[in-house]
């Protein structure tokens, strides 16, 4: 059976797992293996920044909107902190996104949107005015302790 990768990649998936398990690697679709390796190495470095956005998003909330800091707040920056630590260490190769400008200018942008989005705010700093280390730290809040 030759199943398409366009056509269902589920079944392609499946298909070409059996042909490595039997030695048929002349059967094999490449490109599209290596294509689908690929993906799963971004899908890592989309989850880190995504969730390194999150962390920013409540750190910058947490220091423009004292008022509002609560437990929930710093529960969640708490949860966004111990995310990252699984995937670092679930895939130690991530650490060098941490210290590239660029991808922590990416993740900054990302974050600071959506804080601007979800507290109208618009006094947040454009560039990042902390290192990844310093969000990473636990305990560390700007402006203040934890509640």
């Amino acid at each position: 059976m030759t199943v398409s990768y366009d056509q269902d990649i589920v079944a392609w998936a499946a298909e070409q797992a059996r042909l490595i398990r039997a030695g048929q690697f002349d059967k094999l679709d490449i490109e599209h293996i290596a294509d689908e390796i690929e993906d799963v190495g971004k899908g890592e470095q989309r989850e880190l920044a995504s969730r390194m956005a999150m962390l920013v998003t409540h750190l910058l909330k947490w220091l423009y909107q004292p008022a509002f800091r609560s437990a929930s707040w710093s529960g969640s920056i708490r949860e966004q902190r111990r995310r990252i630590r699984l995937a670092l260490k679930r895939t130690p190769s991530l650490k060098a996104s941490l210290i590239d400008p660029d991808w922590l200018e990416e993740a900054w942008s990302e974050g600071l949107t959506k804080a601007i989005t979800e507290t109208g705010l618009d006094a947040f700093p454009e560039a990042p005015i902390w290192t990844a280390d310093q969000m990473l730290t636990e305990g560390w809040l700007p402006g203040g302790a934890e509640d």
